[in-house]
């Protein structure tokens, strides 16, 4: 039973100076991630097999996304090294609440090209998730991420959507971002959106209306995060909010992922055809433990650092 995540890893550099924006910030701290890699990282910290698709440049840095994910227990025969890009960096800025800011200076990740991937039998996994932030950008990754969503939907495999929006990489043309989001929203079987994502993609002006519009559309079970609310959980016409747990965050960069990455790790004995038999019951359980990885990810600075500090014991 194996996971495959695709689309970016990257660095993320972290400006130490809670509170101050990247224009004043003047200390940063380098810690691996990108969206896809995060989920990876969380899935292979709770214990499961994982493998990782992405591009990274052939630099130091790139070294380092290989070898932090090699330790997490990813395995990452599929993380390739461009010669002819750098790896890409996302700065971060902290404010006092845990949230961010991002600035991306893109590079390999954006290389990632079907021929990268010709030998990659899907067929070897249970789980396909897609959960990446630049995917939907221009580039051959753009057309790998689709093309590999066509050859998932002829297996048997769980397919994940987690569309990890960004305002920077799209805020002059959402509408590019929306529109490549349906495909993969009516065609995978399980989804996360956070609040603002849910909104933005149904174009509604509240949650409950946007969970209708996405039910609409698309059988999948989903699940809308609300920080500190809690999760919306939804299964067919059944729609409830699992509540999450209290926290003193220091960044949430990673928290989602951290949930996706439980979620999946919890349905990696299931195939798609199985997972409508899931119970309600059941998925309340599911959700709730991701609730648990989230906000535990929170505690701590860095993603896959904080990964670190997942297990299973976090679901007692």
């Amino acid at each position: 039973m194996k996971v495959l995540c695709i689309g970016e890893a990257l660095i993320d550099m972290i400006c130490t100076d809670i509170g101050s924006n990247l224009s004043k910030g003047q200390n940063f701290l380098k810690k691996a991630g990108g969206a896809p890699a995060n989920v990876a990282a969380a899935i292979a910290a709770l214990g499961a097999k994982v493998d990782m698709a992405a591009k990274v440049g052939e630099d130091p840095f790139g070294d380092h996304i290989i070898e932090l994910l090699k330790d997490m227990g990813v395995d990452t025969q599929w993380v390739i090294q461009d010669p002819s890009f750098f790896t890409t960096f996302a700065f971060v800025s902290l404010m006092e609440d845990g949230e961010r800011d991002f600035y991306f200076n893109r590079g390999a990740d954006g290389q990632l090209n079907e021929a990268d991937l010709a030998s990659l039998y899907l067929g070897n996994y249970n789980i396909i998730h897609f959960g990446s932030a630049t995917g939907f950008l221009p580039g051959p990754l753009q057309n790998t991420y689709t093309a590999t969503l066509d050859k998932a939907k002829a297996g048997n495999a769980i397919i994940s959507f987690d569309p990890n929006y960004r305002h920077l990489l799209f805020k002059d043309n959402t509408k590019s971002f929306i529109d490549q989001c349906w495909p993969f929203i009516e065609q995978c079987h399980f989804f996360k959106l956070s609040d603002e994502e849910a909104l933005l993609i149904t174009g509604c002006d509240t949650i409950k209306h946007a969970a209708a519009a996405l039910r609409k559309k698309s059988a999948a079970i989903f699940a809308i995060t609300l920080g500190k609310e809690g999760t919306m959980l939804c299964i067919g016409d059944h729609l409830e909010i699992i509540e999450s747990i209290a926290i003193n965050p220091v960044d949430a960069t990673g928290a989602g992922d951290a949930f996706v990455g439980a979620v999946l790790y919890q349905l990696i004995s299931f195939t798609a055809a199985q997972i409508n038999t899931i119970t309600i019951d059941a998925w309340r359980k599911i959700i709730s433990n991701a609730n648990k990885a989230g906000a535990r990810t929170c505690e701590y600075m860095g993603a896959m650092e904080a990964f670190k500090h997942l297990n299973k014991s976090i679901f007692e």
